[in-house]
């Protein structure tokens, strides 16, 4: 019998090859030579599937926050489309960015073929909430190796009205900590947003930060833990300053005429929430800001 000796190598990476060039042909002529040599249908089987690339499993992006980030659609017990809907958090539309296309373009992130996004953020929830209620407690145990964490906070810890909701600076603090040492914990990728902006304060054509020291203890803690930073306050504040306020206010926050959405007949006056075009704008800037995140960041992790 013939051997093949120091061509098998040679001889499998050449099958490989025309396997995945012309695999309808290679399978046809594999039959043949099982049937004629006798050879098992579970070797045919076998020797197809080694030539087959690996799939890795999907990055599972986690997002956690607050109103602003939410997807209304998930919210249990509730029909979105009458009871919310033009209402629409950032992380509702985010899952396109995460495109096979898309992907190339954060590779230094990704190391996948596929990114589910999972937004579990929650309208009305500070860092202190967020935990206490045990939102961040499921989204660690979920946590895998190579996964990845958006973290904004920052509406609800500033309001000091709602003593339900508010948490000082220093305890904001303490909480992106936590968030940031569990995550890492888990082999997973945690990422820093300050809050995005609010439709008001704007002065000469220009919109200013309402969020006083919360954006800046974000970049703090960012610079301490040598987590990787998406400035959203500044990135929409540019964004909503180019686009000018009237524009901003009428097609990308929820200020409504009223009788046009059947989840407010009266209408509505809301600087803070996004309509649809808001979020998928907020959307783009984030995933603008993971494009500029610079790779040795991510690989600090």
């Amino acid at each position: 019998m013939y051997r093949y000796g120091l061509f098998e190598p040679y001889l499998y990476f050449y099958l490989k090859f025309y396997f995945l060039k012309q695999p309808g042909l290679m399978i046809k002529k594999l039959i043949v030579v099982s049937t004629q040599h006798k050879l098992p249908l579970l070797f045919l089987c076998l020797f197809c599937m080694s030539f087959l690339p690996l799939q890795k499993r999907p990055v599972k992006m986690y997002l956690i926050g607050d109103s602003t980030m939410a997807d209304y659609s998930l919210y249990e017990g509730e029909d979105y489309q009458r009871q919310r809907y033009p209402l629409m958090g950032w992380g509702q539309v985010f899952q396109p960015f995460m495109s096979s296309d898309s992907l190339s373009l954060i590779k230094h992130l990704v190391k996948a073929d596929s990114v589910l996004v999972l937004d579990k953020a929650r309208g009305g929830r500070s860092t202190r909430t967020f935990f206490e209620e045990g939102r961040w407690t499921a989204v660690y145990n979920a946590l895998e190796k190579g996964d990845i964490v958006l973290i904004q906070f920052g509406h609800n810890d500033a309001a000091e009205n709602k003593p339900e909701r508010y948490v000082n600076i220093q305890g904001y603090k303490e909480y992106l900590r936590l968030f940031v040492t569990q995550a890492r914990q888990k082999g997973a990728l945690p990422i820093l947003l300050t809050p995005v902006a609010r439709n008001y304060p704007w002065k000469n054509g220009r919109l200013s930060n309402v969020h006083g020291e919360y954006p800046g203890a974000v970049k703090e803690v960012a610079r301490e833990l040598n987590v990787p930073l998406i400035d959203l306050n500044q990135r929409s504040m540019d964004h909503f300053s180019a686009k000018g306020e009237e524009w901003v206010s009428n097609n990308y926050f929820m200020n409504l005429p009223a009788g046009e959405y059947q989840a407010y007949p009266d209408g509505q006056k809301d600087n803070t929430h996004f309509q649809p075009e808001g979020a998928k704008a907020v959307a783009s800037l984030v995933f603008e800001g993971l494009q500029d995140l610079k790779p040795k960041e991510a690989a600090k992790q």
